[in-house]
């Protein structure tokens, strides 16, 4: 439970956190850290408006996509202390948990009837259809490295292996993958901009056009959430989880923080892809996860 504390505290800093980030990077002063739970909250206490052309899948969607994100918190360990679940194969069960809100949204997204919706939804499936083969590479990488197959037991042992010089290529290109993971997987710059305003260019953001109020605010914070999932799989990387429990919360912390500020340097600097390159883009973090998962492979037989 600890975990899940932690990581909800962190879940409603970051895009406050990234909004700040870019707002001084450009010169102005932008909005405060935490204006990001007033705006949830002021969203959550209004009524919701369903076109007459939706169904009631369209009038789920929103509360099925946040409940499978809630539910994927509670998979997360926290620097060696174990998760609410913990069992073998659980990154299966959670990437699948937010496939299902993801397909709950598409649909949704296409119950409404709309054009700009309709293709929105077709580059958010190719999309993530195409990201998909880098994380079960990632993780299967890290299954055969540490010889577990559970969240828990691959963090705690991750830094017992004997080979130092393995553990930091596994560990550095591993948090490479999982930040470009965790962008696209929140929709953000390289791959889409969350704050474009042109139907044409948008990815997610039109997918959830027709949502307004408690169901545009339930998206909002599920948005958020998703930082703080993948960016605790981060942490979880990077903190040793031999450390005392008092060391590993500051710096849990921290390192979510910095994660959130790097994000918002990110996307400060780097502009948005075009369409035509975006497959290719992702792609390209599938390749480099199948090299390391090749590279382990080859070490450990070596190592046999």
């Amino acid at each position: 439970m600890l975990a899940f504390f932690l990581v909800l505290i962190c879940a409603f800093l970051y895009p406050g956190t990234i909004d700040k980030t870019k707002a001084i990077l450009s010169g102005r002063k932008g909005p405060k850290i935490y204006q990001f739970i007033f705006d949830a909250w002021r969203l959550l206490k209004k009524g919701s408006v369903y076109s007459n052309s939706s169904s009631f899948v369209f009038q789920i969607s929103a509360s099925v996509n946040f409940a499978c994100v809630l539910t994927a918190f509670l998979l997360i360990p926290f620097a060696g202390e174990p998760s609410f679940f913990s069992f073998d194969g659980d990154f299966v069960f959670m990437l699948y948990l937010l496939g299902l809100g993801r397909f709950i949204l598409v649909v949704a997204a296409l119950d409404v009837s709309s054009g700009f919706e309709g293709m929105g939804a077709n580059r958010e499936v190719l999309y993530n259809a195409l990201l998909e083969p880098a994380f079960f590479l990632l993780m299967g990488t890290l299954c055969i490295f540490t010889g577990h197959t559970n969240f828990h037991d691959i963090f705690l042992s991750i830094y017992e292996n004997e080979h130092i010089a393995s553990v930091i290529v596994v560990i550095t290109i591993s948090i490479l993958i999982l930040f470009m993971f965790l962008l696209i997987e929140n929709s953000r710059i390289p791959t889409d901009d969350p704050n474009t305003h042109l139907e044409l260019t948008m990815v997610h953001e039109v997918m959830v056009l027709d949502h307004s109020g408690f169901d545009l605010g339930l998206i909002k914070l599920t948005s958020a959430f998703k930082f703080a999932v993948f960016g605790s799989l981060i942490c979880n990387l990077v903190i040793p989880g031999h450390l005392a429990l008092y060391y590993k919360i500051p710096l849990f912390m921290v390192f979510q923080f910095m994660l959130a500020i790097s994000i918002g340097v990110f996307e400060s600097f780097k502009p948005r892809n075009k369409m035509a390159r975006n497959p290719q883009y992702i792609i390209s973090i599938s390749a480099i996860a199948a090299v390391l998962y090749i590279v382990i492979i080859i070490i450990k037989s070596n190592v046999v």
